[in-house]
């Protein structure tokens, strides 16, 4: 589980934190910086894949040119603030801190390297405050210099056994040192088994945004993890009806979410490819096939497989989830969400423009809703709690979150408090 995100000169934040709960909602109007939130996210889930920096910011390809990974949106260098030299993230999960800076390749134009590095324990005996690594360590150490342009030099914890400093490793800049070390053998075990816990933890997010024709796409026996796009339905949600009480709960949140009375789900079998469909029935024995289903009750299904589907990732990043959802049924969305994030079945983060959910959120998520403001004098946007802005609490009880969205009091106080008013 993340706890929080900390952006410094990364896009348009110059120094941001964004505090991370089990649901948490990003509100703010159109350009203000929510995407660049997610882009983020999204860089730290590259870190995860084991990917290079090259590869992070301008994507990846297979076989055939196939894109295994879209790069960050934006040109490279639009990635770092404006007229900066580097930008740093800091993500924080249960025991651990890790930050990376990253900048130009003063050596190869175009290129990016890893400028610093950090992985933190909060707990423990690591030494130095409890770093495990650092690149730049707080006393006087030759490898704080970084004066080798072809290689990054980290600074691993102090053991027992070492009289002055832990051991120097070397690792290549142009990718995070944090998926190198399991390839150090001077490296200590509890020290790779530190970086595997948190490069599993960034590995374990998936941002979903259903593409109504992925949905409707047969799918191979087997594939049973929902593709970003939402490929894989098929499969994934006939994994998820083999299990009678997974397929009574799937059907009755579906028959809950849009107007069809769901009884079965049924999966034929292309006999000449062999892929999976998906077909639907109704009470009425009416049978909807995934290309006759509504864009809208399609996206439901995906967001369902995801949520309920037992390879579930850690946290899952959604855009406008409220997109396609009357408001009338908004509440059953959010009780299903509310719950499974309570139980610590998954992590769930969301942007949205809709007063209807912010008036529907309960406390716990009301504590993890913040509002991305920019005005419109000015180049970088902020990250506030809502709960943290005056008198929240109290008109959100007397006025409902959902108007003083919808009248723009957000803004207007943080316009007024930032100093920009």
């Amino acid at each position: 589980m993340i706890t929080a995100l900390r952006l410094v000169d990364f896009k348009n934040f110059a120094n941001e934190t964004l505090r991370v709960g089990p649901f948490t909602v990003i509100v703010g109007a159109n350009a203000s910086g929510k995407s660049n939130i997610r882009d983020a996210f999204r860089f730290l889930h590259g870190i995860g894949r084991g990917y290079s920096l090259a590869e992070i910011l301008g994507g990846r390809y297979g076989v055939g040119g196939q894109i295994e990974w879209a790069g960050i949106r934006g040109a490279a260098t639009e990635v770092i603030r404006f007229e900066r030299r580097a930008f740093s993230l800091k993500v924080s999960i249960p025991g651990y801190d890790y930050r990376i800076e990253v900048g130009s390749d003063r050596t190869r134009p175009g290129m990016f390297r890893v400028v610093s590095e950090e992985l933190t324990a909060r707990q423990g005996s690591y030494g130095w405050g409890n770093t495990i690594y650092t690149t730049h360590p707080d006393w006087p150490d030759p490898v704080r210099e970084q004066d080798d342009d072809m290689n990054l030099l980290l600074r691993m914890a102090k053991t027992g056994t070492q009289r002055k400093y832990g051991n120097r490793v070397s690792v290549r800049p142009d990718r995070p040192a944090l998926t190198q070390l399991g390839e150090q053998r001077s490296v200590l075990r509890r020290h790779k088994d530190a970086a595997e816990q948190v490069v599993s933890t960034l590995a374990q997010m998936r941002f979903l945004d259903p593409v109504p024709d992925r949905m409707r796409q047969p799918a191979f026996p087997g594939q049973t993890i929902l593709g970003d796009d939402g490929e894989n339905l098929p499969t994934v949600l006939r994994e998820i009806c083999a299990d009678p009480a997974r397929k009574e709960t799937l059907a009755s949140w579906t028959r809950e979410l849009t107007p069809m009375d769901v009884v079965d789900f049924e999966f034929p079998t292309d006999p000449l490819t062999g892929r999976v469909q998906l077909a639907i029935k109704e009470k009425n024995d009416r049978t909807v096939s995934a290309y006759g289903a509504s864009d809208g009750t399609l996206r439901f299904l995906a967001m369902l497989a995801a949520l309920l589907g037992e390879n579930s990732a850690g946290l899952y990043f959604f855009e406008e989830i409220d997109n396609g959802i009357h408001p009338s049924r908004m509440h059953l969305l959010l009780n299903l969400i509310e719950g499974l994030a309570a139980k610590g079945a998954v992590q769930v983060v969301t942007t949205t423009h809709s007063p209807e959910l912010l008036a529907l959120v309960n406390d716990r998520t009301f504590g993890s809703t913040s509002v991305v403001y920019r005005d419109e004098s000015a180049d970088d946007g902020i990250i506030r709690p809502i709960a943290g802005l005056p008198k929240a609490g109290e008109l959100r009880k007397s006025q409902g979150l959902g108007r003083l969205h919808t009248s723009g009091w957000m803004e207007d106080v943080l316009a007024f408090t930032e100093g920009t008013a």
